[in-house]
């Protein structure tokens, strides 16, 4: 299971309801943090999460309503005692993290480690790889050098309990336990191999677009997710914003075949997103508009929201 909470969706100037971009993502005991505006910690306080767990922070692009949070957030973390380093992504990382660090006199109990995301072409990169998921990241089409990221779960392969049952008699035990762990058993005179009884659970796919114009690069990222998250600062693109509109990230979430779109990153002209909802869903009707403190579980069964 994959857990989102939305810590911030407003642009530019923060509104009373809501924060500066940033985006928590909880799975299982991983805890990873897309972009990181003013206020992103207290934030996390108030949902009632853990920051100290955070060890990758995903940063899109380096204008401050998506960065500036980093440091109150390194200062607290050191306050904590923090000795566990922090990995902290994004276009030109080795330079805006050295600024960063070099904005105060304290420093830091803890390695602050910068990772390079390439911001030119239509390459997907992998950036970031464990057992379990990889994070993957494109460039974006904004004012400054930026990207999107999309978190993909590797497919997972276990054992088909009824199937095990039904073929050879195998029941859950310490026998399954030995299938997998060894890849094949002898059971009551038969060979058993994973391959027999196994079956693929395909990974969940979730993407975060950040700032963008609608480009083929979100489209090429996102085929098939099954959350995307994206910029909808206005109802229609405005060329000189650089930014998209419910409707252009509708027709990009129709032509990646997503199951579910997302709309974050509010101009503060609405105050309802309502409009922006509606307009986006004439195009593509799986539309949600994010809220401050929304939280999306998101598994194989599909994808449910709450709070």
């Amino acid at each position: 299971m994959l857990e989102i909470v939305f810590l911030g969706t407003g642009s530019g100037p923060p509104t009373p309801h809501r924060n500066h971009a940033s985006v928590f993502i909880r799975y299982e005991q991983d805890r990873m943090l897309f972009d990181c505006g003013e206020g992103t910690q207290r934030q996390i306080i108030t949902a009632g999460l853990n920051f100290m767990k955070i060890r990758h922070i995903f940063i899109s692009h380096w204008h401050a309503d998506h960065w500036i949070g980093l440091i109150g957030l390194f200062y607290t973390m050191s306050l904590e005692g923090r000795k566990e380093p922090v990995y902290i992504y994004g276009p030109d990382a080795d330079r805006f993290v050295q600024n960063v660090k070099d904005m105060n006199y304290w420093g830091t109990g803890f390695n602050i480690i910068p990772k390079n995301v390439p911001y030119e072409g239509n390459i997907i990169t992998k950036v970031y790889e464990n057992d379990d998921y990889e994070i993957l990241s494109i460039p974006t089409k904004h004012t400054v050098p930026s990207v999107s990221y999309a978190f993909v779960e590797k497919d997972r392969e276990n054992v088909d309990i009824s199937l095990a049952e039904k073929k050879f008699g195998l029941k859950q035990g310490p026998m399954i336990g030995k299938l997998k762990s060894k890849g094949e058993i002898e059971f009551k005179g038969n060979k058993i191999t994973m391959k027999d009884v196994m079956v693929r659970r395909k990974g969940v796919k979730v993407v975060y677009t950040g700032d963008t114009e609608p480009c083929e690069n979100i489209v090429k990222i996102s085929k098939d997710a099954d959350v995307l998250i994206h910029d909808a600062t206005f109802v229609e693109v405005k060329e000189d914003r650089m930014h998209s509109g419910a409707k252009e990230s509708a027709k990009i979430a129709k032509k990646a075949g997503v199951k579910s779109l997302i709309l974050t990153h509010f101009s503060r002209r609405y105050q309802s997103v309502k409009e922006l909802e509606d307009e986006s869903r004439k195009i593509f009707r799986n539309t949600k508009a994010a809220r401050d403190f929304m939280k999306v579980n998101v598994s194989n069964e599909g994808v449910e929201f709450s709070s």
